[in-house]
């Protein structure tokens, strides 16, 4: 990636949240600027050159959806992001007419917007992930480009969603990672169906990673796993 930082532009009424997230994106590198309302949003989105932006729909002056439609006249492709306390079908239905790039329901975890974000960059931008691409797990090398599973001279290819979740799994090092955070990255939905898959793919690392008895992928009840390394 270039050293320019990424320019996100939040709109969130909610003074608590909308400051916790301009710090965090901003701690992850982004240049984040936040703003309180719509209209405010709108007048900066006039005057700066955003990459992506995150927008609260139910906010005061101009709500998000009327404002996306706004900055789609004046930037048909700038994607966005909204968010929302809501979970209707029509409001998804009517942020995705206007072209909403994705959607995420509060609570969220600010990783998951960093997540949802990076995907979307890489989507419209052909930006990769700002964190490293070769990971060390024991006597393993993980290359996530590659999408390859190295041992000595061994080599096993990973499909895309091994891939996601055992980086999932090393960003989480040592941590406990949340089992419907995964769910929502990889999967988009937690359902039951997807969970059993997520089930399936974690026997399958499990399987690869067998060479190091060092390394574990752990069960915790009820929460997620955790990869010990």
């Amino acid at each position: 990636m270039s050293e320019k930082k990424i320019k996100v532009l939040l709109a969130e009424d909610d003074e608590n949240l909308g400051s916790l997230l301009r710090e965090y994106l901003q701690a992850k590198s982004y240049d984040a600027h936040w703003v309180s309302d719509g209209e405010k949003a709108f007048e900066s989105f006039e005057k700066n050159k955003y990459d992506i932006c995150v927008l609260d729909i139910m906010m005061p002056v101009k709500d998000g959806l009327t404002l996306a439609k706004e900055m789609r006249m004046l930037n048909r492709d700038i994607p966005i992001i909204f968010l929302t306390a809501k979970s209707m079908k029509e409001d998804v239905l009517e942020g995705f007419s206007i072209g909403a790039d994705d959607y995420i329901t509060k609570p969220f975890s600010m990783e998951e917007l960093l997540y949802r974000i990076q995907a979307i960059l890489r989507r419209t931008k052909g930006l990769v992930d700002i964190k490293e691409t070769i990971y060390n797990i024991g006597k393993y090398r993980f290359d996530t480009r590659k999408h390859l599973l190295i041992f000595g001279d061994k080599e096993q290819k990973l499909t895309t969603k091994e891939s996601e979740l055992l980086k999932l799994l090393c960003n989480n090092a040592n941590q406990v990672l949340e089992r419907n955070f995964a769910l929502k990255t990889i999967w988009i939905d937690d359902n039951y169906f997807n969970a059993r898959s997520m089930d399936v793919y974690i026997t399958k690392l499990r399987k690869y990673l067998k060479e190091d008895p060092s390394i574990e992928i752990m069960n915790i009840h009820g929460t997620g796993y955790k990869l010990i390394m």
